[in-house]
């Protein structure tokens, strides 16, 4: 049984069937979840007899850090995680002026097909457990020695793809008797699975929500991202309605701009159309190319047009800061460098 995993009150009726007092339980979350300890032998607070029965029943999550990289030009640290079973998984960590930020991975490998991401190459390999998605910010505050204010769940694999597996998580960061992090200072990124949507909608948590949307239509859409044959723009987008309604919390649209794709004055009238209605913001991302597709970052001068035009239709939008951009640092770009260098 995965502990890391288990939430406060569940821990406590494992606990109490290993025939330890109640308390024992908080200790044992507190280690885990706020000293960030490596194994059991680290919690010396717990008596020896006890640690060694946890040792014979749970499985304890602990990452190895297989690589690190830092960039000179920003600080930026993309870190390559090894997991029990020999997958992984990669996370970045960013210095901000409002604090320090981790991207983190929700699968190993992906499904999505997404044409410009490294991430979904080689397909899904499995699912993260919470233990595992928590285990990353865990081990990058250990490596860093700083404190993790804000999370983004937009690293490797679709989160909503593993929702009962993210929900969970999102719980266990926030919980006051773990690591504490705001509701408000997490994002979730979903390139939109619509009933999932609508599921973390109902939840009335004070995440922000940020959708991949990539196209302004459904056939500009559809070539950039496969799960466009699964799901109309209009029901992605009614969804990121009901999301709003439901949570009050403004919308994020992700729209990688791509040179010649999707940088046009045309898209930025048919994006203006498509999400002008909502109380939402847009984040402009100059692709990071990978060498396995021949897409290009869309030139500087398109890029500010595009954003003037989407301002111009009363749509706040920004063009985010490109970060870790010399050392791999677009979502799957590190792990597939790594396997490839990896005699088979």
């Amino acid at each position: 049984m995965d502990i890391k995993s288990m939430s406060l009150d569940e821990l406590k009726t494992e606990i109490v069937k290993l025939g330890e007092k109640p308390y024992r339980a908080k200790q044992l979350y507190e280690w885990m979840h706020v000293k960030l300890a490596r194994d059991y032998d680290e919690m010396t607070s717990l008596p020896k007899k006890l640690r060694e029965k946890l040792a014979e029943h749970y499985e304890y999550t602990a990452l190895r850090e297989v690589t690190v990289q830092t960039s000179r030009l920003d600080g930026t640290k993309k870190f390559l995680f090894g997991l029990s079973d020999g997958n992984l998984v990669e996370s970045v960590w960013m210095q901000y002026h409002h604090g320090n930020s981790v991207c983190i991975s929700s699968q190993v490998g992906c499904r999505m097909g997404c044409r410009f991401c490294a991430s979904t190459l080689d397909g899904l390999e499995r699912n993260l457990a919470p233990s595992e998605m928590l285990d990353q910010i865990y081990a990058i505050s250990r490596s860093t020695g700083e404190r993790v204010s804000n999370v983004v769940v937009m690293g490797t694999g679709e989160p909503l793809d593993n929702y009962d597996n993210l929900l969970r998580f999102l719980r266990m960061v926030t919980d006051e008797n773990g690591l504490n992090i705001s509701q408000r200072n997490i994002t979730v990124s979903t390139c939109g699975i619509v009933e999932n949507m609508r599921r973390l909608a109902d939840e009335k948590l004070q995440i922000t929500l940020a959708l991949s949307l990539h196209g302004s239509t459904q056939e500009k859409r559809r070539e950039l991202m496969p799960v466009a044959n699964r799901y109309d723009i209009g029901d992605v987008i009614d969804a990121c309605r009901y999301y709003f309604d439901q949570t009050g919390r403004r919308v994020t649209f992700e729209y990688s701009l791509v040179g010649g794709v999707n940088d046009t004055d045309e898209d930025a009238g048919n994006l203006c159309r498509l999400v002008g209605s909502l109380n939402c913001h847009v984040n402009l991302i100059p692709v990071n190319p990978i060498r396995e597709r021949d897409y290009v970052e869309s030139e500087r001068r398109d890029i500010l047009n595009f954003q003037k035009k989407l301002e111009k239709g009363h749509i706040n939008a920004t063009i985010r800061r490109e970060m870790g951009r010399d050392i791999d640092g677009a979502c799957g770009q590190l792990r597939r460098r790594h396997a490839e260098a990896i005699p088979q």
